[in-house]
């Protein structure tokens, strides 16, 4: 029996591979989580309640695009936030951003680009949905390498003419996962000028807005309602799982032009899975509260601090600008990995597994992502054995 070819080059996803990396090891002390960024500061309190006091909405069938108090819920938040005043027909709550970036390309990519097979732009290192999403719709996945010397965001001002042309879709990631950087609104600018160009659709993975060191992320929603770009031109992704500590809510939304969402609210229609009705509750809550996001703001920043006095003399070392990693120079990451996990019992991710091979190298090899999630006292321990197995 037959299988499709076109996923026959996909890795691993990065865990497994993590797993087989490590797991024929013992390891050398305490184990200290340090890999996923599954955020472990409290959710907030008003989530069981929530959940408890509309529990029926779990026999009936969810609103696909989204209750109408959720939806209000997230455009008032976008104005607050970004200043921005959206319609409902312009947002659509996401059964996790996964889903809404993977669902964006199916609906939004077109099968050629002046004739051509079309390209899906992302940066390199990356968001592993990204990859999958171009594949499967036809297109070819071109990474582009974000390193030191591009300021660790892809710089695709770079790319030769004639591939921008054939681009119909571009993956950007603004904090960056891994290195934590963030897009200024000079990029933003940038970026959507060279979409009218060369006539390309921007998916703006925001997750990470929320957790920053100086100041909130500029958001490509503002900057594209300040210069007046068409809102077709641009889908922004917002999660619910690092802002608000949730996970397992499996919530967030897209926001876009008005026919590039109903194109997705029809593809979900057909062959997907709304956000369960007690959840659209607890949902448009979280996105009204601001209180439990500064409190886990807070935490971070003791975090951040944290890292720089532990590893500000070290060479290399570069303060995240927003997200909650670490991206951290060694000689080869999955060596580190190993090193670490054997000699401590801390267990990080090969930056390498983020990224893919180009014809100028793989700029994650020399990398492993930490993640800042743990309590304060365990993500302490955790950087100190960090810090004097590999750079002592």
């Amino acid at each position: 029996m037959a299988f499709p070819e076109r996923f026959s080059n996909l890795p691993d996803y990065a865990f497994p591979r993590l797993r087989t990396l490590l797991d024929a090891h013992a390891p050398g002390g305490e184990t200290i989580q340090m890999t996923i960024g599954e955020p472990r500061h409290p959710m907030p309190d008003f989530v069981g309640p929530l959940i408890a006091e509309n529990l029926g909405g779990f026999g009936m069938y969810p609103v696909n695009e989204g209750a109408p108090d959720l939806l209000a819920a997230i455009t008032a938040w976008v104005q607050r936030r970004y200043g921005v005043a959206l319609g409902p027909e312009r947002v659509m709550a996401l059964n996790g951003t996964r889903e809404g970036l993977f669902n964006a390309c199916i609906a939004l990519c077109p099968e050629q680009k002046n004739g051509k097979q079309p390209v899906v732009l992302m940066p390199n290192p990356f968001y592993q949905v990204y990859a999958v999403a171009a594949l499967t719709v036809g297109a070819e996945p071109v990474y582009v390498n974000a390193t030191a010397a591009t300021g660790h965001l892809p710089d695709f001002t770079s790319l030769d003419a004639g591939l921008l042309d054939r681009t119909a879709v571009v993956y950007i990631c603004s904090p960056a996962n891994p290195q934590g950087a963030v897009a200024s609104r000079e990029y933003w600018r940038t970026l959507l000028m060279l979409a009218e160009k060369h006539d390309f659709r921007i998916l703006a993975d925001e997750c990470y807005s929320e957790i920053w060191r100086a100041a909130p992320p500029v958001g490509i929603l503002e900057v594209a309602a300040e210069m007046g770009a068409d809102p077709e031109r641009v889908c922004a992704f917002h999660s619910l799982s690092k802002r608000s500590n949730l996970p397992g809510l499996r919530s967030g939304f897209v926001a876009g032009g008005a026919q590039s969402i109903q194109r997705m609210v029809k593809l979900r229609t057909f062959a997907g899975a709304p956000l369960p009705m007690p959840l659209q509750k607890v949902a448009a809550a979280a996105w009204g509260d601001e209180a439990h996001v500064v409190a886990s703001l807070a935490m971070y920043h003791d975090k951040f601090r944290m890292a720089d006095a532990i590893f500000g003399g070290m060479q290399g070392y570069a303060p995240p600008d927003g997200g909650f990693f670490l991206w951290l120079p060694v000689d080869d990451g999955e060596a580190a990995t190993v090193k670490l996990w054997t000699e401590t019992g801390v267990k990080v991710l090969p930056g390498g597994y983020l990224s893919r091979d180009t014809a100028t190298g793989n700029p994650g090899k020399g990398y492993i992502r930490v993640a800042l999630v743990a309590p304060k006292e365990e993500t302490q321990r955790g950087l100190e054995r960090l810090r004097d197995c590999l750079y002592g």
